[in-house]
């Protein structure tokens, strides 16, 4: 017999990040020096399956350090002007 276990909303969006590619690379990538490079964190977020759910929620808890859906927080701060 099958059971189906039903997942609260926040278990839910927090399922992407198990998927991120960032999850199984060195996290120091994404989280730059000031003056650091983003090159290679933004390489395997383009290759990424959840990229634009990691990008939402980076937008949606103003996050504002790392790379986040492939964007660093400058670059986010820029798209959200244009969104308003």
């Amino acid at each position: 017999m099958r059971e189906l276990f039903l997942l609260d909303g926040e278990a839910e969006e927090m399922g992407w990040q198990e998927r991120a590619l960032c999850a199984q690379t060195d996290p120091e990538a994404f989280f730059p020096e000031k003056g650091g490079s983003t090159r290679e964190a933004k390489k395997v977020c383009l290759t990424c399956e959840v990229r634009n759910d990691c990008l939402e929620y980076a937008l949606m808890n103003d996050e504002r350090f790392g790379i986040w859906g492939g964007l660093s927080e400058r670059e986010r701060r820029k798209l959200k002007k244009r969104a308003v």
